[in-house]
């Protein structure tokens, strides 16, 4: 039987990375997972901040885990679950069915009758986590190279393109799915003959390059213009970057600007949830969520399968 061994407090000197002599071994883990030995990011802020405890993040791990042949109806603003499907009988009713079932369920959940009801289907064939997590150590590793804080390495790699290379519908490719013109930005090399966003070390230099130029700034700027306080280091923190990535500064300053907040914070976050503005919409709002999702399944998945989990602590 696996064991489990948590090491905690394990004292050891850290060596600076490149040319950007950041220490940011205080959040890493090292994991024994099947044939791979390498880091992950601990995430204790998910747990100790109860953001793995916010109905959004608990829904997407659901969606996560089941299969594509199953949807759940959900509640679109809250992503409250109602009722569990399966697609073939889903494919059986008729739209009015379909409408009359939500009726029945806003009544069921003492819901408002103009409440929005999804249907979202299973996703564990697009998160392959068993076969993103060998890879996560190697993206923290070059995060930490080119200064960037690495979680956003793991971040990424879990709901962007898990495990796999797919070109998505936008075009953007590789594990860190940049887009062209992003990646030509960063330094890479993009054109009918050789695509390095394939290549995983070049993706992920481009993709903390990114981060390093473009999204970490962009995400402090808008912030500074609200006259809102910050720690790089805090979760919701590294959410609102990571939503700055996704959607773009501009996309992501215009809804900030839509809830016109005083404070930073888990609720900021919660905020952009629920807004819309200029071009961040649904897929927008869901990306930190997911992100959320994707973190605390990892964690699930390596408590089980390790048998051997070290946190690394420094002075």
């Amino acid at each position: 039987m696996k064991q489990l061994l948590f090491l905690l407090a394990i004292l050891i000197s850290s060596p600076s990375f490149g040319q950007y002599p950041i220490d940011f071994s205080a959040d890493q883990a090292e994991i024994k997972f099947g044939n791979h030995q390498g880091l992950v990011m601990h995430g204790e802020d998910l747990y100790k901040e109860n953001w793995s405890d916010l109905p959004q993040a608990l829904f997407w791990k659901k969606i996560m885990e089941l299969s594509p042949d199953s949807l759940i109806l959900n509640v679109a603003r809250t992503r409250q679950i109602l009722k569990k499907v399966s697609i073939t009988d889903w494919g059986k009713y008729s739209e009015e069915q379909k409408s009359n079932l939500r009726v029945e369920l806003r009544a069921t959940y003492l819901l408002n009758a103009d409440e929005t009801i999804y249907a979202t289907t299973g996703k564990n064939d697009f998160y392959r986590f068993e076969d993103v997590i060998p890879t996560i150590s190697r993206g923290i590793e070059i995060f930490e190279e080119n200064g960037v804080d690495p979680w956003y390495a793991q971040a990424i790699l879990l709901i962007e393109s898990p495990g796999q290379l797919k070109k998505s519908k936008t075009g953007a490719y590789g594990p860190f799915q940049l887009m062209p013109g992003v990646a030509r930005a960063q330094g890479l090399t993009v054109n009918s003959y050789n695509d390095e966003r394939e290549n995983f070390d070049r993706s992920a230099f481009g993709a903390s390059r990114l981060m390093r130029r473009v999204c970490i700034p962009e995400a402090k700027r808008i912030l500074d213009e609200k006259g809102l306080t910050y720690d790089e280091s805090e979760m919701w923190f590294r959410l609102f970057v990571m939503h700055v990535y996704h959607a773009g500064a501009g996309n992501v300053r215009a809804v900030v600007n839509k809830i016109d907040p005083t404070n930073g914070g888990q609720e900021l976050i919660k905020s952009m949830w629920l807004n819309k503005a200029a071009g961040f919409g649904n897929n927008s709002q869901n990306y930190t969520q997911l992100a959320l999702a994707a973190q605390i399944k990892m964690y699930e998945i390596v408590k089980e399968e390790s048998f051997m989990l070290y946190f690394c602590k420094y002075p």
